[in-house]
């Protein structure tokens, strides 16, 4: 199971630019990687641990902002076309077998 996140923060005032930051780092700290500057991505391997994932977002929604948070299978994700540039990304479904931090 893959968890899509998008949205969009205000980001007028400082302290909106700080909370955006903070959203996106507390993404990070949950495992998501950065797909687009506002869509992040994380494998999860079952439905529950991605419900378990998603339910805690909001909690670190900054006021005014905005989200959408989609599941989807790996075999949905494997079939997204992907591209850089002209280049497109080559698009297994396949998730790294170890990360480590």
């Amino acid at each position: 199971m893959w968890v899509v996140v998008m949205f969009d923060l205000p980001v007028g005032t400082k302290q909106e630019r700080k909370q955006a930051t903070n959203f996106r780092n507390n993404l990070l700290d949950l495992g998501f990687e950065m797909s687009q500057f506002s869509v992040y991505l994380k494998y999860c391997a079952s439905s529950e641990k991605a419900e378990s994932i998603g339910s805690r977002i909001p909690h670190y929604l900054p006021p005014g902002g905005k989200i959408d948070i989609l599941t989807i299978t790996d075999k949905q994700f494997a079939n997204m076309k992907r591209f850089y540039g002209t280049d497109r990304i080559k698009n297994d479904g396949k998730v790294d077998q170890l990360h480590l931090f």
